[in-house]
């Protein structure tokens, strides 16, 4: 199962998912880091672009922090 290492920006004016030259990504995220919203709508998104469930796509780390490492299934 890939690993893809997010930096999270939230509070932004749109969503996106934007593959860095690095191989990071970088999202953009409407909503704000309270109560968990912040990284429901990252779930989402990922699961968006890479077209798999939601329920597939799962924050292994840093879950209250900027930078997070996202499972995404094959």
């Amino acid at each position: 199962m890939p690993v893809l290492q997010i930096k999270a920006k939230p509070n932004s004016r749109a969503s996106a998912l934007i593959q860095q030259a690095d191989g990071t990504w970088l999202a953009q995220l409407k909503a704000p880091p309270v109560d968990g919203k912040a990284n429901a709508e990252l779930v989402e998104l990922v699961a968006r672009t890479f077209g798999c469930a939601k329920s597939a796509v799962m924050i292994k780390s840093g879950s209250g922090g900027r930078l997070k490492r996202v499972v995404i299934p094959d």
